[in-house]
């Protein structure tokens, strides 16, 4: 039990430590998302045109669209359409990331040098024109876009796992682990796999805004997400034709989708750098000085 209320302190004081505001609203966002389905007051795809491009009302908080579809509900559905995409491109670019990293950390010679100049290769073309690239090949779809942005993603994960991955197989416990007699399996999943893990994860809380925003990219030029389902890459295109006449249709989905990026990058960014070691003050050097000295001065008075 006071080991459950120590690990409950240690993540609320972690919390602390973060921006409060980017907080907000990446769980708003996850929130909207996971529960979408129920927090939608009404059905994202209805249409009634006697109704369209009509302004905030009791029954339509954020107004209509062109189709006279209520646009709360689908920014709100949106939100579960990027998390979803979101979510699968990060675990399948995570998993063959992290897979060839620490293969290739783990093997070190001609298995490193050939994975990493793959990764090199990977890296070297822009992500949307790897994702562009594999669409023009398969079609436009959803699928077809989670695959095409979690090819044009993995490389990055894959130079971060090699990266742990080296720094894990050079630490004394492993070296002990090999002298006992330890198996390349036990090594591998019980010490490399989980200690690269949680690094790359890391990384992908911060580029999951930026995953966001090419999901909507991709949406927004018409070969993701395909219509009637709402996403705010989608929702933009829909509205440019009325940007004049009512501006309102494409700002909301443009403020959701900038909130959105906003939050992800500015946690992912806190994330990183709370876990960067900080330069001891001069305040705590001077009291570890001060320890130092009279632990000195006891020992040569003994």
């Amino acid at each position: 039990m006071e080991l459950t209320m120590d690990r409950l302190k240690l993540v609320f004081a972690r919390l602390n430590k973060m921006p409060r505001l980017a907080l907000i609203v990446t769980a708003l966002f996850i929130a909207l998302g996971t529960f979408a389905p129920w927090l939608a007051p009404q059905d994202p795809s209805a249409q009634n045109l006697l109704d369209a491009g009509q302004g905030p009302t009791l029954a339509h908080w954020l107004g209509t669209d062109h189709l006279g579809r209520d646009t709360l509900s689908r920014l709100i559905i949106a939100a579960n359409t990027s998390l979803v995409s979101v979510g699968a491109v990060l675990i399948i670019a995570m998993t063959i990331g992290i897979a060839m990293g620490t293969i290739a950390g783990y093997h070190r010679g001609w298995v490193d040098d050939l994975l990493m100049r793959i990764v090199d290769v990977g890296l070297s073309i822009p992500s949307l024109i790897t994702a562009l690239a594999v669409i023009g090949i398969v079609g436009p779809g959803y699928w077809t876009m989670v695959l095409a942005l979690s090819l044009a993603w993995w490389p990055m994960s894959g130079r971060i796992s090699r990266a742990v991955a080296v720094s894990i197989m050079s630490k004394p416990h492993i070296e002990a682990l090999r002298v006992l007699g330890a198996s390349p399996w036990r090594i591998y999943f019980g010490h490399l796999l989980p200690g690269t893990i949680g690094a790359v994860m890391v990384y992908a809380t911060a580029d999951a805004g930026t995953a966001a925003l090419a999901v909507a990219t991709i949406s927004f030029l018409g070969l993701g997400i395909q219509p009637p389902t709402p996403e705010w890459g989608q929702m933009l295109v829909d509205a440019l034709p009325y940007l004049e006449s009512d501006p309102r249709q494409v700002l909301l989905p443009g403020l959701a989708l900038t909130a959105a990026v906003i939050g992800f990058n500015t946690l992912g960014e806190s994330i990183a750098l709370n876990r960067v070691p900080k330069p001891l003050s001069r305040r705590t050097l001077a009291m570890r000085g001060i320890e130092v000295a009279g632990w000195a001065k006891e020992n040569s008075d003994a």
